[in-house]
């Protein structure tokens, strides 16, 4: 099996900004990711719950050094852009890694 590292980065906004915000981190965050050597895939996943939307951003990568490349050496911060305050109601200062095995075919 290949072992990969999964990043997890979750977010809360309001129901009515979650589209807004989606096509934000598109442009930001998922961009910078996808710009990253050693960044296997980048997504955003989307569950609404009354009237707040949970976003995470999950990204799959080569290696915590590639990681590093993006986060910087203290990689279990989250990392945030300008006009996030604009959109999340609160900003949870870690993200969440995985060693994840995949069977290649």
């Amino acid at each position: 099996m290949k072992k990969i590292v999964t990043r997890m980065w979750h977010g809360r906004v309001k129901k009515d900004d979650a589209l807004n915000y989606k096509k934000y981190v598109e442009e930001t965050g998922l961009k910078n990711y996808r710009e990253i050597k050693g960044n296997l895939s980048a997504k955003i996943l989307l569950r609404y719950e009354d009237e707040i939307c949970h976003i995470l951003t999950v990204t799959e990568w080569d290696s915590y050094e590639s990681i590093k490349k993006f986060a910087g050496e203290d990689f279990q911060k989250a990392r945030y852009y300008p006009e996030d305050e604009k959109y999340l109601l609160d900003f949870e200062e870690f993200v969440t890694h995985y060693e994840t095995y995949i069977e290649e075919s």
